[in-house]
């Protein structure tokens, strides 16, 4: 299970089959899922689950935060990952301005559940990321509205490696994307495990053909193939 104000840390490592369900009370699920890519020397780890309930707390006037992932100002998450992360529920009140120290080495992002913010001196939504580079030590947030702002304030050491996304899978060339897509489709249980007690109108749900190309690695921005 998890609640509002927890998170659930799932490493997939050589691979992992996985089902999300919401509870009988509950037609629908508000909350954040985001994917972070491992580095190629850990891409082969052992599947692993993680759980944790922050605590919240308040580092200025007006603002509350739950760290969940790596560390903000005292607050710091049990949750072990093979890149430095952060992540960091944040609530700002009506009207205030935070101006938080950030690590350095860090690209930091903004994402915003609701309200409106402004990172430093750009108005961003729920539908705009904001997103700043590595060598910045401080972050500047401001809640224009006479309502709370809900964020998420993201971070990591930026991320040089190419990789290819396609489906549910990740990997670093067209060819190991193929052989995953076998894999899965072949033999499920050996490669990626099973759901136990999983009760959905699908056991499984087959790889899609490949499209008819090559898929071609992709990076950060700002850094070549």
């Amino acid at each position: 299970m998890v609640r509002p104000g927890e998170v659930n840390l799932m490493t997939s490592g050589r691979g992992i089959a996985h089902s999300e369900v919401s509870t009988r009370n509950r037609a629908a699920l508000h909350g954040v899922q985001l994917w972070v890519v491992l580095p190629q020397g850990s891409a082969d780890l052992t599947r692993e689950f993680q759980h944790h309930e922050p605590d919240a707390d308040a580092p200025a006037p007006g603002v509350t935060a739950r760290t969940f992932v790596g560390r903000l100002g005292d607050a710091v998450s049990p949750l072990h990952t093979q890149t430095p992360l952060l992540g960091s529920e944040i609530v700002l009140q009506p009207g205030v301005t935070w101006e938080t120290a950030v690590d350095p080495g860090f690209e930091h992002g903004v994402l915003v559940d609701t309200g409106y913010v402004d990172f430093d001196g750009v108005r961003l939504d729920n539908a705009t990321l904001g997103v700043r580079d590595a060598g910045l030590g401080h972050l500047r947030l401001h809640n224009p509205t006479d309502a709370p702002a809900r964020i998420m304030l993201l971070g990591g050491t930026p991320f040089d490696e190419g990789i290819v996304m396609w489906w549910n899978f990740i990997g670093r060339s067209h060819d190991e994307i193929k052989r995953l897509r076998a894999e899965w489709n072949e033999a499920p249980d050996d490669r990626f495990g099973r759901v136990l007690g999983y009760r959905g109108p699908t056991a499984r749900l087959a790889a899609p053909p490949l499209p008819d190309l090559r898929l071609k690695p992709r990076f950060r921005r700002g850094r070549a193939g």
